[in-house]
Order: C-alpha cells, then sequence, then structure tokens
C-alpha cells in the first residue's frame, strides 16, 4: 500500500497534472521507484510483484541487462537524431530487422515499415496506408476492440467510453462487426461480411486476440476468413499486434496460429522492452501506395527512428528470438495457466488467454477493480479489462517464478 513518500507524491501531482490522467484517491496510486525482472519497488520501498509487465511492454523483464546496455552505450554516443532528414545507422538496422522477424521470415519478400513513438500512432499510419492503397475511406472495425486514444486510432476503437466523449469529431466513416468468440460467433460475422458494402471499405482493422476489450480469444479459422474477405473485396486487412506481439500469447506474433499474412501489421510495447517505439509494417506494393519523399514527409515525427529507442528495439528482437525467451514463454504460460484454472469460488464465469495473456472473468462488474485494489494490498500489480470492468488480465514478465505464481495463486483464491 502507498507509504508517506507516495501519499506526498500523489497530492503534488494531483496538484500539478490534469486530473484526468492519473486516478488519485488516498490508496492509490503507488510511485515506482526502480525495476527488476519481475519485481517493482516503490517511492517508500515496498516491493511488487509486477502481472502487468507494465502494460505488457517488459515481457523480457523490468531492467533486463541487455537492454540497459543497450540504451547507455547509445545515448553516450548520440542522443537523437534528424529521422526522416539525416537518419542514423541504426534506423536502417531496425527497419531490416523488423523485416526479416515478420514478412521475409512469413515468406513474402521484404517488408517496408514506417516508424513511431507509440501504438496509436503506428495504427494511424496503417490506416492512412489502406486509404492510399485502396483509394476507400471507410474501415471496418470490431466492437470492444481497442487500438488507442489518438483521433485516427479512435476510428478503429470499439470501447464507447473512449469514444463517445469525441464522437462529435470522428465523423461515421467506420462500420462495427461482432468479435467472435465460438463458433457461432463466426457465424454472425459471416452474416455480417455480407451486410458491409465493401466496395467502400479500404481497412479491415483487428486484434488477433482483443486485449484491453477483456482478452478475447476468437475461435480457430477467424483470422483466416478475415484474410480472405479481404483478398476477395480488395480491402487491406491490419493486424494491431501491439500488444499480442513478440511472444505475448505464445509465437512471435499471434497470427502466427494461423499462418495468416496481413497487408500491414501494427508493432509497439515489448518491441524495445521500454522505450517508446513502435512500428508500422506492410508488403511492399501496399506500403508503396506512399509517394517518394521529395524532401517532405507526409507522416513523420520530430523522434521518428530515435537512436536510443532503435538500439534498445534492435538488442530486444535479438533476445526474442533466443530459444531462451521461448523456453520461458513456454514455462510460464504452463504455470500461469495452471493457476488460473485451479481457481475456484463463486463468480468465476470463464478463464481464457494464450501464451502469457490470460483473463479471468466475473459475473459481477467493478468485483475485479475491487480485487485489484486487495491484490496492490498484498504487493501485486494486476490490471481489469473488459467494457464493464469484470475481467482480470495478467500479462506477467516471461521468467516470472513458481513461488511468485503460487503466492498470487493463493492471493486470488482467498480473494474469491
Amino acid at each position: 500500500m502507498p507509504g508517506p513518500e507516495s501519499l506526498r507524491l500523489a497530492e503534488e501531482l494531483r496538484r500539478y497534472e490534469s486530473r484526468n490522467v492519473t486516478h488519485v484517491t488516498g490508496a492509490w496510486p503507488v510511485f515506482w521507484e526502480r525495476a527488476a525482472g519481475t519485481n517493482v519497488w516503490d517511492a517508500d520501498g515496498n516491493r511488487y510483484i509486477d502481472l502487468t509487465s507494465a502494460f505488457a511492454v517488459c515481457g523480457l523483464g523490468h531492467g533486463r541487462e541487455e537492454l540497459v546496455e543497450a540504451m547507455t552505450r547509445q545515448a553516450g554516443v548520440l542522443m537523437h537524431g534528424m529521422g526522416d532528414v539525416h537518419p542514423t545507422r541504426l534506423k536502417v538496422e531496425l527497419c531490416r530487422a523488423i523485416s526479416a522477424l515478420t514478412y521475409e521470415r512469413w515468406g513474402s519478400g521484404p517488408g517496408k515499415t514506417v516508424l513511431a513513438n507509440s501504438g496509436f500512432e503506428a495504427v494511424e499510419t496503417a490506416l492512412k496506408t489502406a486509404l492510399l492503397a485502396t483509394g476507400r475511406g471507410r474501415i471496418l472495425a470490431f466492437e470492444h476492440a481497442y487500438h488507442g486514444l489518438g483521433y485516427g486510432a479512435l476510428m478503429g476503437t470499439g470501447m464507447q467510453k473512449f469514444r463517445q466523449p469525441f464522437a462529435r469529431h470522428l465523423g461515421s466513416d467506420t462500420d462495427w462487426i461482432s468479435f467472435p468468440r465460438d463458433e457461432g460467433g463466426l457465424e454472425v460475422l459471416e452474416r455480417q461480411l455480407g451486410e458491409v458494402d465493401a466496395k467502400k471499405v479500404g481497412a479491415l482493422l483487428v486484434e488477433p486476440v482483443q486485449g484491453r476489450g477483456g482478452v478475447l480469444v476468437p475461435p480457430d479459422g477467424f483470422l483466416r476468413r478475415l484474410r480472405e474477405w479481404c483478398e476477395v473485396h480488395g480491402v487491406v486487412l491490419i493486424f494491431d499486434e501491439i500488444y499480442t506481439g513478440f511472444h505475448r500469447t505464445g509465437p512471435m506474433f499471434a497470427c502466427e496460429r494461423e499462418g495468416v499474412v496481413p497487408d500491414l501489421i501494427c508493432l509497439g510495447k515489448a518491441m524495445s522492452g521500454g522505450f517508446p517505439i513502435s512500428a508500422c509494417v506492410g508488403r511492399v506494393d501496399v506500403m508503396d501506395a506512399w509517394p517518394v519523399s521529395r524532401g517532405e514527409a507526409l507522416h513523420t515525427s520530430t523522434f521518428l527512428g530515435h537512436p536510443v529507442g532503435c538500439a534498445m528495439a534492435l538488442e530486444a528482437l535479438r533476445l526474442h528470438e533466443a530459444p531462451e525467451t521461448v523456453a520461458a514463454v513456454a514455462r510460464g504460460a504452463r504455470m500461469l495457466e495452471e493457476m488460473l484454472r485451479g481457481l475456484s469460488g463463486d463468480g468465476i464465469t470463464e478463464v481464457r488467454g494464450r501464451g502469457m495473456m490470460w483473463a479471468l472473468e466475473t459475473s459481477e462488474p467493478g468485483r475485479p477493480v475491487r480485487m485489484m485494489e486487495e491484490m496492490l494490498r498484498e504487493g501485486v500489480f494486476i490490471l481489469p479489462s473488459g467494457d464493464r470492468g469484470q475481467v482480470l488480465s495478467f500479462s506477467p514478465p516471461f521468467g516470472i517464478g513458481q513461488e511468485e505464481i503460487r503466492y498470487c495463486g493463493e492471493l486470488l483464491q482467498r480473494l474469491l
């Protein structure tokens, strides 16, 4: 629980930060001071187990030595460059590495990349690319989806609590369909796809597994069906793997489970293990819808291809490809699933997930929020999700240990 220093910092933050950003109560938040592996220490010296990987960023572990070394080494040489004017060697190397890890690895030839700073920017880049490639302005997106909170990303974000306050600015260029969770959902999807005016749709935007919407896992065949529909109608298929990418659901990317290759893929979060960097990557024929730069990029940002971010991302990609990372994911996924499926208690409606991305859903909306607060008192960070706050979501670092899993399981069982 927050100690005197966290309480002091909370009061100061309330005074100087917009009141909409950080939730501040008498017992919330705690202020992070340092972290290592699966553990976090707050400003009062209390230690916590992190079951969130800090929003799924630190799958490789907090303060991973190789990433810290890459960051400090690069910062000591060049802290900032001019990404779209006079870029660094590292930007070239990172774009090449991302191509090798995605489209080349999938047998689709080289992929081309637009780097950015955050996940929502990658999504907005993808939507712009689809418009240029097809000339069609409508997008097809899913209810309960979360793609970020920039205006462009909100076009495909299906959580109304984020959309509704800004609906007047968003227009009506999105067609919404249901995210299937079983075979019956696939039948509904088929009917809804048949009702869409595909001639006006330029992009289909989807998370292979919905994250913030409640860790919703679709049935087999879902991504294949979307691929087929997009090919028939000339629609650009965009996979948002900002959350699910880099082993979060088991394989390197969630789409690999069905062997489906998107036209564009959005990456972020664990891409660097801790530095704000993201990417929209696509097939050459789709990405080349962008015109050749004549000295002024149509889509860029000041920190595009930041050298420190590129250095960390290159090291993170190397670590994600290492056999020991794959083994850690398999081991952690097995322990996490066994722990969650072993829980019992009134109000559990479903345990679901893949890899190191799981959810416990309850029948009582708001109960996960209360459980989250109780777990915080016992030294565990966890987050709720779902449109009604009815889900506890789990995305711990890959290297979480058996004793940590057991402690969290016993705590959850006690609360249930």
